[in-house]
């Protein structure tokens, strides 16, 4: 997977656990748990976007957008997963077919 795809992931993990555990969704608190730097939350717009999405739902999150908001974000995290599952089953699927079949 692209590095790209790792930070978004890992930036829209971070703003959910702080979300679940009611804390504020703060770029630097978002940045230290996601383990990158917060000028690169504020520099590039997808991160920023999950960011300040996730602030505004927040704000919104008892409200029917508020709790689609949440859908939406919890089922693409669900994807990226799933992607992820996929991708090291079709890696150990290789590794497999190489073991049984030396010398290739």
């Amino acid at each position: 997977m692209p590095a790209d795809h790792d930070e978004l992931t890992r930036v829209e993990t971070a703003c959910a656990e702080l979300a679940a555990a009611g804390q504020p969704v703060t770029f630097a608190e978002v940045a230290a748990r996601a383990q990158i730097s917060r000028t690169t939350l504020y520099r590039r717009p997808d991160l920023r976007a999950v960011v300040e999405e996730h602030r505004t739902q927040g704000q919104d999150a008892s409200t029917l957008t508020g709790l689609s908001v949440q859908i939406d974000q919890l089922r693409r995290s669900l994807e990226a997963v799933a992607a992820r599952v996929r991708h090291h089953e079709e890696k150990l699927r290789r590794l497999e077919r190489a073991r049984r079949e030396p010398g290739q």
